[in-house]
């Protein structure tokens, strides 16, 4: 069920109670800043993730040869 305006202006009315006017503009801030860093890290985090994910399939270990392989292909 969407939000109208009364609503909006109300949870408004109760926050202005709660904290105050001059607190407002702050918390507004605040809560600004943490929604920003936490998209910057939830994003970063799973780009590194993938990253590191990648790179590990790409590297194959490469198996050491015999040593008796070795001296059966000298004496061919």
């Amino acid at each position: 069920m969407p939000m109208g305006g009364m609503e909006l202006l109300i949870i408004l009315v109760i926050i202005l109670l709660f904290f105050g006017a001059s607190r407002v503009p702050q918390l507004g801030r605040s809560l600004g800043a943490s929604v920003k860093e936490f998209r910057k890290e939830a994003s970063g985090d799973s780009d590194n993730e993938l990253e590191g994910e990648t790179k590990e399939s790409r590297e194959i270990p490469q198996a050491e040869e015999d040593p008796t392989t070795k001296e059966a292909r000298s004496l061919h």
